[in-house]
């Protein structure tokens, strides 16, 4: 035991000594602290406010245009003339409001889609108005019509509110995406590990000392830590700077959400403030009911035992070459139930209890992704702790049948190795 401390030792300070560990560890929080903060400094900051001369023929929407940072002004003069100068103009025919209204926006540059849509909205909004006049309509008495609908879902056995299928989609396909890139690459990592070690005949030194099957776990274990403290620095620091920023554009996104929701009002008549006061009170609710505690339990352990797992076979395949290029022919048996994880999660993701998703997330070599994307949506604890049985199962059997391998081809140089091979040195005795 002792011996596989010290191992652990030497390959969790080797690499955090690194300055390719240093560096990542000060570019992941960044890149995705901006990742989180970028929208919404994009949100907040001040758009300018763009001017539209506005030529209307047909006399009904003069001083009654509003669109967000826009200013319409109006005049009277011809259109050829206006043509001539560098202004945005709106040019509004005379119109059928019975009809599709043809309208014609001047400018020497593209405006945007969203210039044009709070245009188009704002016009349409002004022939709904005639309209609804015409037949004798008010907008409120036309809102009136309008029901909303609020869905609760509970659970039938414990009657609690069960978590917003939209929130558990988001936070179960990002959990099991981030377990499937960790395992690829902290995986390739201890095969690269051991491949280099086995062709530069440093391991022949070290195996005097240690155990074969020693080696390997050190090794496999070390670089586990490795993955953790780079993950906890990432965690941390990202939702620091989040923090920080959403803090500082506190007050700013509170009057954005305001704009955006009197803008709503102005481009989508449809909608009352009691409707728009029921979508927000509905926020708060998503997560309600959301098992954020047993998410992330399940998270560490499936990204834990199932790196464990997959890195004792990409070990195994390491001593077993003697080059990197020799690998691909053994990489792929492992790769397969990876990518056939990431492959199923979107029938998964429609079914989170059916067959299928129960069975994928029972067989070991699938598990640790097809159950990260179940969690969220409350998976019953019996099936949570069968399909960590059997995964700690699969790490158990996987780990001894790779250090028979990696016992005997760690010491193997030379020699062309094939799956006949790999089964020979499987059997062979101590």
């Amino acid at each position: 035991m002792n011996k596989i401390l010290l191992i652990i030792k030497r390959e969790y300070l080797s690499r955090v000594r690194k300055r390719s560990f240093i560096i990542m560890s000060v570019l992941g929080p960044l890149l995705f602290g901006s990742i989180l903060v970028i929208p919404i400094w994009l949100a907040t900051r001040d758009n300018e406010e763009k001017m539209v001369v506005v030529k209307d023929d047909s006399g009904f929407f003069v001083h009654k245009l509003k669109a967000n940072n826009i200013e319409f002004i109006y005049t009277n003069e011809s259109i050829e003339n206006l043509l001539l100068s560098d202004s945005t103009i709106l040019h509004i025919p005379t119109v059928d409001i019975d009809k599709t209204a043809e309208i014609f926006l001047y400018g020497k540059n593209n405006h945007g889609i969203e210039f044009e849509n709070n245009i188009e909205n704002s016009i349409e909004k002004e022939i709904r108005s005639i309209k609804l006049s015409k037949l004798g309509l008010s907008e409120g008495r036309l809102d009136s019509l309008n029901v909303h609908v609020n869905l609760h879902t509970r659970n039938s056995r414990t009657g609690e509110e069960e978590a917003d299928s939209g929130v558990a989609s988001v936070v179960g396909y990002i959990g099991a995406f981030a377990i499937y890139m960790f395992i690829f690459i902290y995986g390739a990592q201890v095969m690269r590990g051991v491949a280099e070690e086995k062709t530069n005949r440093i391991v022949e030194v070290i195996i005097s000392s240690v155990k074969p099957f020693q080696l390997m776990m050190g090794k496999i274990l070390g670089i586990a830590l490795v993955v953790l403290t780079q993950l906890t620095i990432w965690v941390v620091f990202t939702t620091a700077i989040y923090t920080t920023i959403s803090a500082y554009y506190a007050d700013e996104m509170k009057l954005l959400a305001e704009t955006q929701q009197e803008q709503s009002l102005i481009n989508n008549p449809g909608g009352t403030k009691i409707e728009q006061a029921k979508m927000l009170s509905q926020i708060s609710d998503k997560v309600e009911g959301f098992p954020v505690l047993k998410t992330i339990f399940s998270f560490i352990f499936f990204f834990l035992a199932g790196y464990l797992m997959y890195a004792a076979l990409f070990a195994m395949v390491g001593s077993a070459v003697d080059s990197m290029e020799d690998s691909q022919q053994f990489m792929l048996p492992i790769t397969i139930p990876l990518i056939a994880s990431i492959i199923v999660l979107s029938a998964v993701l429609q079914d989170p209890h059916g067959s299928l998703a129960f069975w994928m997330s029972v067989i070991p070599l699938t598990s640790p992704v097809v159950m990260m994307m179940r969690v969220p949506f409350d998976v019953p604890n019996t099936e949570l702790l069968l399909s960590m049985f059997f995964l700690v199962a699969g790490f158990i059997f996987t780990t001894w049948f790779a250090g028979r391998i990696y016992r005997v081809g760690i010491l193997m140089h030379g020699s062309k190795v094939n799956y006949k091979t790999l089964w020979k040195w499987f059997f062979m005795t101590d």
